[in-house]
């Protein structure tokens, strides 16, 4: 039995021993802990940098020319240009002139502008509508001023010679506000631009009112350019519409002063009504001998409505009547016109009148032009810039014509509704056109006119 449990001892020993010394249990092998992959990494993403702001910069001062009736027979269309070109100025390069909030020619005739860091300098001259005497101050202001832009003026007859000029000193001319076809027509070279408007659209826009209304027609005209194309501007415009013209034209001298005999031949054509195209003092006697001899009792006085003075005194028997007309002050809705309207009452004390948007418009279109030069002002490059060129008038958008230069603008139709109104806000509004005229421009000259009707509103 002693012996059993040795033995049975030994087994267990050599049982144990034999478990000490056989292989170790393997542990599963460690992972190291793997992260998730790292997204792919995208470059930096820099803030946008804005292009450096330009500032506009001249070596010396860009000189301009304002050529206007002060004292003259067109005096009263001159009181509108001046206002509202220095409104343009201010509008256009954000701050008044040198002069100040109110630009009297009495005072100074300078006013200085800042376009960013170029000085524009506007000197402004009497021609008193006097061909000699424009001639005469344009040559001054070109050879003692070294003006770089004209702008002016307002006897079509006078805007002639200082076209001539302009080409002659390659120098930038912006017609505001005279109306004349032969502008830019017979007299156009590459340096005239516009942003009055011309005969034929005046005629255009008043043609399609005239000829609901009446089917005959008789017209009086002064005997110069303007008179001229105005007369040929509603033949072809009102013929087109249907209307007729039963006799020929009429036409009287610039200076007359006693209309008698040619309102004796108005009231003997026998037509319905009669289109009188007059510009500035002439327009009273006028209108008086035809009071006189009964002509507006017997026929419909057929003519745009015209500036804010002369409303009251000769269309006081047309009230309800509806028309053409240019630029009135109440009938465009836009942010420009907005300005010219507030800042003039506010300033001068009297709304815009009817060239007040054509003196806006020089001056916005030539601080545009100057903006798109980069304050180039010569010749060559503000011809480039002005040809096609759109902006924004008191008028809305005012397209030039690359072909003859033409400013391709709104007119309105209105109603006569007062004319006692202290502001003049005599009309309500009917509609806006866009007249199209047709290309004026000499023979020598009609490849320019492309595949606009030439001539004549039927081209033919």
């Amino acid at each position: 039995m002693k012996m059993f449990k040795t033995i049975a001892f030994i087994m267990v020993a050599m049982t144990l021993l034999l478990a000490a010394c056989g292989p170790a249990a393997t542990e599963a092998p460690t992972m190291a802990p793997t992260e998730a992959p790292a997204l792919p990494t995208e470059a930096p993403t820099m803030a946008p940098t804005e292009a450096p702001i330009t500032r506009l910069t001249c070596a010396e001062p860009i000189k301009i020319g304002l050529i206007t009736d002060v004292t003259g027979a067109l005096a009263i269309y001159g009181a509108h240009i001046l206002p509202s070109f220095m409104l343009g100025m201010e509008y256009a390069t954000g701050a008044a002139g040198s002069a100040g909030d109110k630009f009297d020619i009495s005072v100074t005739q300078e006013n200085d502008f800042m376009l960013d860091d170029c000085e524009i300098q506007v000197f402004v001259r009497d021609d008193a509508s006097t061909p000699d005497t424009t001639a005469t101050i344009a040559r001054e202001l070109i050879d003692v001023e070294g003006v770089n832009i004209l702008v002016g003026t307002v006897s079509s007859g006078a805007t002639a010679t200082l076209q001539g000029i302009a080409a002659e000193s390659k120098i930038p001319l912006i017609v505001a506000p005279a109306a004349a076809n032969d502008i830019t027509g017979v007299n156009f070279n590459e340096y005239t631009f516009r942003t009055s408007r011309n005969n034929y659209q005046d005629a255009i826009n008043e043609c399609a009112y005239l000829t609901k209304q009446y089917s005959t027609f008789v017209q009086i005209a002064p005997d110069y350019a303007f008179g001229q194309g105005s007369a040929a501007a509603f033949r072809d415009s009102c013929t087109l519409d249907g209307g007729t013209f039963v006799v020929d034209d009429i036409f009287a001298p610039l200076d007359t002063t006693d209309f008698t005999p040619y309102m004796e031949q108005v009231l003997n054509s026998g037509a319905e009504a009669y289109i009188v195209t007059w510009a500035g003092g002439g327009f009273v006697p006028l209108m008086q001998a035809a009071t006189d001899l009964g002509v507006t009792e017997t026929m419909a006085l057929g003519a745009t409505f015209i500036d804010n003075v002369l409303m009251p005194i000769w269309y006081g028997n047309a009230l309800g009547s509806t028309s053409g007309i240019l630029y009135h002050w109440s009938a465009p809705n836009n942010v420009v016109n907005d300005f010219l309207k507030t800042e003039q009452k506010a300033r001068y004390g009297t709304m815009p009148d009817l060239f007040g948007a054509d003196g806006m418009n020089a001056a916005i279109m030539l601080v545009e032009g100057l903006k798109s030069t980069s304050g180039d002002a010569s010749g060559e490059a503000l011809i480039a810039a002005f040809e096609g060129m759109s902006f924004e008038g008191p008028k809305g958008t005012v397209n030039i014509r690359s072909e003859d230069h033409v400013a391709i603008q709104d007119m309105y139709i209105l109603k006569l509704v007062s004319l006692t109104d202290p502001d003049a806000n005599f009309y309500e509004y009917v509609e806006t056109t866009r007249p199209e005229p047709p290309c004026l421009l000499p023979e020598s000259l009609k490849a320019r006119c492309g595949s606009l009707p030439y001539g004549s509103l039927s081209g033919q």
